[in-house]
C-alpha cells in the first residue's frame, strides 16, 4: 500500500469490547447455497473480480442486474438465474431491499445489488460442517444400509441412524457451526474486502480502500451484537465510521485497516466460543434428547434475548407439540430429531428448519423467507411459505402454499407434494405480517437441482454428480385431506380465519367435499344407531383411535 493510505494503527489495533461480539450471518449459510456448479468458485477474486465489472458493466445507474443479465454473465440458465435472484432476496440482510419488498412479479425487474450479488457468489465455496462420526460405526450398520434400496449408493445420512447414534451428541451444535462459519470468513476475508474496495484514483489496485457504503454490505455476511441486547449497526459498531456526520459523506477506509479490525473481532469471538464451549462440556451433564430451549439458544454463543437468536424444538417422541407466537423466543425455529409425534408451531417466523424428523407430522405457521427440510423420512409437512427447500428425504409429503417453486436437491426419494390443506384462526394475520401473497401457491411446480451438494464434503461414488436430483409427484387427489388444528387456546380475533386461504384445484376440491359428505354420513350413522350412549362413546373413542394411527402411517 502507498504511504497516503497505510492504516492507523490507533483504531485498528484496539482490542475489542468483551460486551460487543461479532456473529456471522446464519442465513446465507443455511438458507442462501444453491449447489449449481457453474456458481461454485474456487478460486474466489481471480474469477469473481471480471465478473464483477462485467456485470457493473451491465447494471442501471443503481448498479443493479436482473435474472437475463445474471443468466448472460454467469452462462446460467434463465430459470437458475431467477431462482438465484429469488434465494438471495431471502437472505439478504435489509428486509427494506427493493428485491426485498418487492412483488413476485416485479422482482426481476426491480434486480439484484451487484455487491450484495457478489457477495452471495463468493460464499457459494462454503463448505458445511459435518455431523461427527460415530465411534462406534457398527452400532448404526443395521439401521442404514450402506448401499441404499433405492439408489445404490451411500446415502449421506438417515433420521434412524441419527436416533440410533444418540445424535444431538454427534450433530454440529450452533457454537460449532458458527466457529466453522467465523473461521471461513477468517480464511477469505482478504478477498471478500478487495471485492468490495475500490482503488484510490490514481495510485492503482495497491491502495484499496472502502466507503462506508460499500462496507454496509458486509452487513450480509456479519453482523455485531451487545450482550443481552439487539443488533448493533454495523457501521457504529466500526470505530472508523461509528462517529460520521449523517449530513455528510464519510472519508474512505483503507481495506487493509478493515480487515486487521475485523480479524481480531472474530479473533475474539472464537475464543468466546471456545470459552463458552468449555464451560457447557465442564458443567452438569444434561439429556441430550431432552434440551430446555433457553439451554438449546444459549449454545449458540448469543444471548438468548436475541430476536435472532432460533427456538429449537428437539427429541420430541411420541407426542404432540403445540408452540404459537406467544411462546416463540425469536423469528426463526429449528425442529430436530422429533419422530413419530404431531407437532404444531402456529406463528408467524422468518426462517424454519426441519432435520432428521421420522413419522411425525409437522405444521409451520407463515414463514416468510424460507423453510429447509433436510434428511427426512416420512414425514407430513404442512406449511405457508415464500419458499422451500428439500434435501435428502425419503417418502415425505409436503402440503405447501408457497410463493416460489419448492426447490429439490440431493439424494430425494418418492417425495409427494399437494395443496396447502388446514388452517388456523390468526393464519391470515401472521401471513400479512411476513408478506406471503395467498394468491399464488406454486406447490405443484418442483424445481430439481443436482444429487450431488457441493457445499458437503462427503464422497460420492463415480459419475453421481451429473445426476438430477429426483424431484416430487402430485399426491393422488383421492388421497387429499383437511388436516383440523385444534383450537387449544380458544379466542379469535375480528379477523380470524375461517377457511383455507389458498384456493384449491378442481380435483383436490372434489376430492375435499367427497371426504366431508362420507364424514357426515358416519355421523348420522351413529347418531342413528340403536346404542347406548356410553357405547357411542366408546365407539366414537374407537374410530378416533384408530383414524390417529392412520394419520401417523401416512
Amino acid at each position: 500500500m502507498s504511504d497516503g493510505v497505510e492504516p492507523s494503527t490507533s483504531s485498528s489495533t484496539t482490542k475489542p469490547s468483551q460486551s460487543i461480539f461479532i456473529h456471522t450471518r446464519r442465513e446465507p449459510f443455511e438458507h442462501g447455497l444453491l449447489p449449481i456448479p457453474k456458481l461454485i468458485f474456487s478460486d474466489g477474486v481471480t474469477t469473481l473480480a471480471p465478473l464483477k465489472q462485467k456485470l457493473i458493466e451491465k447494471s442501471n445507474s443503481s448498479l443493479r442486474i436482473n435474472s437475463s443479465i445474471i443468466s448472460e454473465i454467469l452462462q446460467i440458465s434463465n430459470e437458475h438465474a431467477r431462482l438465484l435472484l429469488d434465494t438471495l432476496a431471502s437472505v439478504l440482510h435489509l428486509d427494506s431491499d427493493p428485491l426485498v419488498s418487492a412483488n413476485p412479479t416485479d422482482a426481476d425487474s426491480v434486480g439484484a445489488d451487484v455487491n450484495d450479488l457478489i457477495l452471495f457468489l463468493y460464499i457459494q465455496s462454503y463448505k458445511r460442517l459435518l455431523p461427527r462420526t460415530h465411534k462406534d460405526s457398527a452400532a448404526v450398520a443395521d439401521v442404514w444400509p450402506s448401499t441404499s434400496a433405492f439408489d445404490g449408493y451411500l446415502s449421506a445420512l438417515s433420521p434412524l441412524q441419527l436416533v440410533r447414534s444418540n445424535s444431538r451428541r454427534f450433530m454440529p451444535s450452533q457454537a460449532d457451526e458458527e466457529a466453522h462459519q467465523l473461521s471461513y470468513l477468517q480464511k477469505h476475508l482478504a478477498h471478500i474486502l478487495s471485492l468490495l474496495a475500490e482503488p484510490v484514483e490514481g495510485e492503482g489496485e495497491e491502495s484499496l480502500v472502502l466507503t462506508m457504503d460499500r462496507f454496509e454490505h458486509l452487513s450480509f455476511l456479519i453482523q455485531f451484537v451487545e450482550k443481552g441486547s439487539e443488533e448493533i449497526h454495523l457501521c457504529q459498531a466500526a470505530p472508523f465510521f461509528a462517529n460520521s456526520d449523517p449530513d455528510m459523506p464519510a472519508v474512505p477506509v483503507p481495506a487493509a485497516q478493515v480487515h486487521e479490525w475485523l480479524l481480531l473481532n472474530i479473533a475474539s469471538a472464537l475464543e468466546h466460543i471456545t470459552e463458552k464451549v468449555a464451560t457447557k462440556e465442564n458443567g452438569p451433564n444434561t439429556s441430550d434428547q431432552d434440551v430446555a430451549m433457553a439451554d438449546a439458544c444459549a449454545s449458540s454463543a448469543k444471548s438468548p434475548t436475541s430476536a435472532r437468536s432460533p427456538s429449537f424444538i428437539e427429541g420430541v417422541s411420541k407426542s404432540s407439540y403445540v408452540k404459537q407466537a406467544s411462546d416463540m423466543k425469536g423469528s426463526s425455529v429449528k425442529v430436530l430429531n422429533c419422530h413419530e409425534s404431531v407437532i404444531y408451531i402456529l406463528a408467524p417466523l422468518r426462517y424454519a428448519t426441519i432435520y432428521g424428523c421420522s413419522d411425525a407430522t409437522i405444521v409451520l405457521g407463515a414463514v416468510g423467507k424460507a423453510v429447509r427440510v433436510e434428511h427426512c423420512e416420512r414425514v407430513h409437512v404442512i406449511t405457508v411459505a415464500k419458499r422451500v427447500c428439500i434435501a435428502n428425504c425419503r417418502e415425505c409429503i409436503f402440503f405447501l402454499g408457497v410463493n416460489q417453486r419448492p426447490l429439490m436437491v440431493g439424494d430425494n426419494h418418492k417425495l409427494q407434494v399437494a395443496p396447502y390443506n388446514t388452517y388456523y384462526s390468526q393464519l391470515e394475520e401472521h401471513m400479512n405480517q411476513v408478506g406471503i401473497d395467498s394468491i399464488i401457491n406454486r406447490w405443484d411446480e418442483p424445481l430439481a437441482l443436482g444429487v450431488v451438494d457441493h457445499h458437503d464434503s462427503l464422497s460420492h461414488s463415480a459419475g453421481v454428480s451429473d445426476v438430477q436430483a429426483e424431484s416430487a409427484t402430485r399426491l393422488d387427489p383421492d388421497q387429499f385431506t383437511n388436516f383440523l388444528i385444534p383450537n387449544w387456546f380458544g379466542g379469535e380475533s375480528l379477523s380470524s380465519t375461517k377457511d383455507n386461504p389458498f384456493q384449491l384445484p378442481e380435483a383436490y376440491m372434489a376430492s375435499q367435499q367427497r371426504h366431508h359428505k362420507n364424514l357426515n354420513e358416519v355421523k348420522e350413522l351413529l347418531r342413528e344407531a340403536p346404542l347406548e350412549e356410553s357405547r357411542k362413546r366408546d365407539l366414537s373413542g374407537a374410530l378416533h383411535g384408530y383414524f390417529k394411527e392412520w394419520l401417523y402411517d401416512k
